[in-house]
């Protein structure tokens, strides 16, 4: 495929080699479109070698409406599917005859020529097919939303921020305004400061967006989670007229979601603020893309082609030469490697001035605190943390984070200690609430005559308390202080600045005007225990976003955290983030583990898999691991290949991964998963 003013087709020329004959003014006793009568249709459909343009006649009474982008419906053999139009051209390449397109399902066009030259680019990074990704970026159609919605001829004009000082507390902070102020493609990785109420992370935001505004040029900045989006919705209103900004997240109803999205492709709204999917937004002349806590799982689409949306981020600032600014209070591993390949440059506070906003971290398991509580090892809450927890209770709310939510999240056998599952589908058993029969977490199944399937053994224990179960034991701990608990479906924004204990998960932590006086990390050897490569990583995220909501030493904040000593656990004391993300970085560079290499996971049968590896041509230089078997508790036997390769053999390798898959399918070979950049690859 090619992007040129007449590219080619996969399919041969209809009037090849006649020369000086044009199109036929009709086909078949049907009039033609007498210009570029031939539309190049992607169909939705996620079949891998049907995932290519097919050529089809426009007929002279869908002239008009058959534009770039439209939705249409077209036969393909005796199947009648959806599609969109990609170009429309003179000839066709191909030999047969071509159908008519059936119909047009709307003339408005929904999807522009940088969202396909998008989903070409992404399909080809992630080995899939192009419609997976107009599936992610376009949202269905809602008739009604189009008979209401007009382009608007002129847009509110935004003046620059009064404040690009709150920068300054960042080295490069105020050199990054100047050139968004410039409009140059600067780009930048930022650890924020935490219990900065001139400078929160929402506000940074909020000044780089309307900076870039006040140049006419349009934003997409995308959050993990709606929480995350008010807040970034609330600060960014403050500056900038409301009908110039857009929410866009999957979450919202079909009718308001499509409303935005054309608002959004029709220039209505060149501020684009949203979650994963807002990533994929239509918007013209793009000047900056943000990117806020990039390491929280929910920025992964869970779908094939599992894009994750730094990825698609990085790939419309590089297309459009645009500035990005990625954020967070702690550095992935994958940011890391911008900074040290300097696509991006870093901002960061000097240390006194880190010092002077973070609040005191201890550590429960240092030898000093053991020494003074040698049970502090194996207690779920030492002395430590509930002294401290009591004294914060006296200045104002104290935060409690721990690792699971629900009551008993996880359950075990007595004797040999094996995980409790369910004797139906092997999905792992949980208890709801105090005094409840075990219940199976995948399918409900109540586990009442259960017995362990290795020792034989009826006796259960639990591993871990959840939110639920810490919140009624903390209650009866401190009987007359109000308990909220903040965690899976029942999650609290904000809370008021009054003495409360706040029991709450990663990433449901709620928000206290004046910060928590004191914070307690619970369960935090368990997250560093966990079996994946970014363990640490992950649990130091959380650890900090937790952390970042407690008031500064000066103003009294402290956080306690129950884990041993480990590299995570000092960078949380000294509070250096970035340290720690390029010491992870240079670790896995040696070991050759992603994200210092880019991988390919390959999931089927282990018969799928080995005629689908013996058959790929991959070029030298590839490191291949497995087939090995994984245990996803179905009936069927499922293995696992895993492909390590570099950045420089990214395309070739996910170009042939992509075309041998679509090859297989056509051959009716049996079919095998492939995910690219797979955020664990244990």
């Amino acid at each position: 495929m090619t992007h040129s003013e007449n590219p080619e087709s996969l399919q041969t020329d209809l009037f090849e080699g006649i020369q000086g004959l044009e199109p036929a003014s009709s086909f078949g006793g049907r009039p033609v479109a007498p210009e570029l009568p031939v539309a190049q249709v992607l169909l939705e459909t996620d079949v891998p070698h049907l995932d290519r343009y097919f050529d089809y006649l426009v007929p002279l009474e869908l002239d008009e409406s058959a534009q770039i982008g439209v939705r249409v419906r077209v036969h393909l053999g005796e199947q009648k599917l959806t599609g969109y139009i990609r170009r429309r051209i003179q000839h066709t390449k191909f030999m047969g005859r071509l159908k008519f397109i059936d119909d047009v399902v709307s003339p408005i066009s929904v999807v522009t020529e940088d969202i396909f030259d998008l989903a070409e680019r992404l399909a080809e990074r992630y080995a899939n097919v192009m419609s997976n990704v107009l599936r992610l970026a376009v949202p269905p159609r809602i008739a009604s939303v189009e008979k209401t919605l007009e382009k608007v001829e002129s847009l509110p004009e935004v003046a620059p921020p009064a404040d690009p000082e709150n920068y300054s507390h960042y080295t490069g902070g105020p050199e990054f305004i100047e050139d968004l102020g410039e409009g140059a493609p600067t780009r930048a990785v930022l650890t924020v400061l935490p219990a900065d109420d001139e400078g929160s992370w929402e506000d940074l935001f909020a000044i780089a967006i309307q900076q870039t505004a006040h140049q006419g040029k349009s934003v997409v900045a995308v959050v993990p989670n709606i929480k995350d989006l008010d807040r970034l919705y609330t600060a960014v209103s403050q500056r900038i007229d409301q009908s110039l900004i857009a929410r866009l997240t999957s979450a919202d109803k079909p009718t308001d979601r499509y409303r935005a999205y054309l608002n959004v492709k029709w220039g209505n709204t060149p501020v684009v603020l949203g979650t994963r999917s807002a990533a994929y937004a239509p918007v013209d002349n793009l000047g900056l893309v943000m990117l806020w806590d990039d390491g929280d799982s929910n920025l992964i689409e869970q779908r094939a082609p599992y894009c994750h949306a730094r990825d698609v981020l990085l790939i419309r600032a590089t297309e459009h030469r645009a500035a990005a600014l990625f954020a967070g209070f702690s550095m992935s591993s994958e940011t890391a490697r911008l900074v040290r390949s300097r696509w991006a440059s870093f901002l960061a506070a000097p240390r006194e001035v880190v010092r002077e906003h973070t609040p005191r971290v201890v550590d429960t398991g240092s030898d000093y605190q053991l020494a003074r509580d040698p049970l502090a090892a194996t207690a779920r809450i030492p002395h430590l943390a509930f002294e401290t927890a009591r004294a914060g209770l006296i200045r104002g709310p104290v935060l409690i984070q721990v690792s699971r939510s629900g009551y008993l999240p996880a359950l075990s056998c007595q004797r040999c200690r094996m995980a409790a599952r369910c004797s139906e589908c092997h999905g792992p058993l949980i208890i709801h609430s105090q005094g409840q029969v075990p219940a199976c977490g995948w399918c409900g199944r109540l586990a009442s005559h259960w017995q362990c399937g290795e020792c034989g053994f009826d006796q259960f224990r639990h591993n871990v308390a959840g939110a639920i179960r810490t919140a009624e034991e903390l209650g009866r701990a401190f009987p007359n202080v109000p308990v909220i608990s903040s965690s899976g479906e029942n999650v609290v924004a904000k809370i008021g600045d009054y003495p409360a204990l706040v029991v709450a998960t990663p990433g449901a932590e709620p928000v206290s005007p004046r910060g928590y006086a004191a914070t307690i990390l619970l369960d935090a050897d368990s997250m560093l225990q966990r079996d994946s490569l970014r363990a640490p990583e992950v649990a130091l995220r959380k650890w900090l976003n937790a952390a970042a909501l407690t008031r500064s030493f000066a103003e009294g904040g402290q956080v306690v955290i129950t884990a041993s000593h480990s590299p995570a656990v000092e960078a949380l004391k000294r509070w250096d983030p970035a340290r720690f993300a390029l010491w992870e970085l240079d670790e896995r560079a040696e070991l050759k583990l992603p994200p210092a290499v880019r991988t390919a996971t390959i999931t089927g049968t282990e018969k799928g898999i080995i005629h689908f590896l013996e058959t790929l041509n991959m070029p030298a230089g590839v490191t291949q691991r497995g087939p090995i078997e994984v245990d996803d508790f179905s009936d069927e036997d499922r293995f696992q290949t895993l492909l390590f390769f570099s950045y420089a053999q990214g395309d070739t390798v996910t170009g042939a991964l992509r075309a041998h898959r679509a090859s297989n399918a056509a051959l009716k070979m049996e079919p095998v998963n492939i995910k690219c950049d797979g955020l664990d690859i244990l």
